[in-house]
């Protein structure tokens, strides 16, 4: 390849999303990670692409929401030159209902969503005898929304850096830097940004998932008890996770991933006796501000960033793409104020 215009430095889900949409715009692209794509917290299971409520509209959750709006344009694209199948659908959500106050809440929630979601989307009330694969709910009640998606991961991951491949870039483990460089380097440049200024700027929050043989690859993900249950399309599906900021190992399971399992089978029965094929834990990047991190670089001058995508980082990444695009290539600047890197200092 020639001299490359972008070098965006790791492979996770941000820094993939960033160097193809930098390529649709005519951008030679270089993407360096020493662990190759999805070696972090991308390379996770779980792949559940859900929306915040309805209510209290902010930038974040107009920018969600353009995201998964964009998603299933994004990864058709992906997967037509990548010849990769990426396991994105977007087949909705369904969540139980406790009592007549969540019911309340929810019902406020679908008149709101159908100004929020511009009609593109619902939220409703639904009765849970409907659903044959449905979490339990005390009120026979559930919330059903079609905004909400599922992506496999790692496959995504796969998908993007062999279609970034076909479009003439490079995806390398080591390589010199060139043109204008993006570090999107998820835990480990939140940790440099901490030291770099003696104080807490972000930080790897372990999750734990598993991955269980169980066909249902046409039905919705069910959110219970705190824990998404995510049907992908190879016949698996995928529980998850936990929240940890205190750990001893990173990358160990536990017995707080056997609790998330048992809140899943109890919540689902179907699930009980579905065999277990994988258990996972990592950490994802959590900025201060909860918040992506989006912009000029704090530490290293002329240097763009992208981090932070903690949870929605799959959810919040064609968009995330195309605005760093945007803002390297043509000094566009659509980055809400919430998301540059000062709202985390």
């Amino acid at each position: 390849m020639a001299m490359a215009d972008i070098t965006v430095m790791g492979a996770g889900i941000f820094g993939l999303s960033i160097a193809w949409y930098c390529q649709s715009k005519g951008a030679l692209v270089r993407v360096i990670d020493p662990g190759g794509p999805g070696a972090g917290a991308s390379g996770g299971i779980v792949g559940a692409l859900a929306p915040h409520v309805p209510e209290n509209w902010n930038d974040k959750k107009a920018f969600q929401f353009d995201s998964l709006m964009m998603a299933e344009g994004f990864w058709r694209e992906v997967e037509a030159v990548s010849g990769i199948d990426a396991g994105y659908a977007r087949l909705g959500r369904l969540q139980p209902l406790a009592d007549d106050r969540a019911i309340t809440l929810a019902q406020a929630r679908a008149t709101t969503a159908t100004e929020l979601w511009q009609g593109q989307a619902q939220w409703s009330v639904v009765e849970a005898q409907a659903y044959p694969w449905a979490p339990i709910t005390p009120t026979g009640l559930l919330i059903h929304d079609t905004l909400s998606a599922r992506v496999h991961p790692r496959r995504a991951c796969a998908s993007l850096a062999a279609g970034i491949v076909a479009r003439a870039g490079e995806v390398l483990r080591e390589g010199p830097q060139q043109g204008r460089v993006i570090w999107a380097t998820g835990v480990a440049g939140l940790d440099e940004l901490t030291a770099q200024h003696n104080r807490q700027v972000g930080n790897g929050v372990k999750g734990q998932g598993a991955l269980l043989q169980f066909e249902a690859h046409d039905l919705a993900q069910l959110f219970a008890d705190g824990v998404h249950i995510v049907p992908h399309g190879d016949g698996t599906v995928a529980i998850g996770s936990t929240s940890e900021r205190d750990y001893d190992s990173a990358t160990q399971t536990d017995e707080q991933l056997d609790r998330v399992i048992e809140k899943a089978m109890q919540a689902v029965p179907l699930l009980h006796g579905a065999r277990i094929i994988e258990r996972w834990a990592g950490l994802r990047p959590r900025s201060k501000s909860r918040a992506p991190m989006l912009g000029a670089h704090p530490v290293h001058k002329g240097a763009y960033i992208a981090n932070g995508g903690f949870k929605i980082g799959f959810g919040m990444a064609p968009k995330v793409g195309q605005v760093m695009a945007d803002l390297v290539l043509d000094g566009v600047d659509a980055i809400p104020a919430g998301f540059r890197p000062e709202a985390s200092y």
